[in-house]
């Protein structure tokens, strides 16, 4: 499903995104994809998305790895 129809980003692209690593906060997905830097209705479905794939990520880690459980939206 289309997340951010404006940039054209979709749940897939930010899980894939979260899970290699590359973004882990709401301002790592909006440098990264511009996400929610136009219109902004998108705001509140990929801040849901990107928590979703964090606890999918943390799930898959090592004990004792330090991963962020939070997510800042600033």
């Amino acid at each position: 499903m289309y997340v951010c129809l404006c940039k054209g980003v979709s749940d897939k692209t930010i899980a894939k995104s979260v899970a290699a690593g590359e973004v882990s906060s709401m301002r790592e997905l909006r440098q990264q994809y511009g996400v929610a830097s136009q219109c902004g209705c998108c705001k509140q479905c990929a801040k849901e998305v990107l928590n979703e794939a964090l606890e999918k990520r943390n799930d898959h880690v090592l004990p004792g790895a330090k991963i962020p459980t939070t997510v800042c939206y600033t």
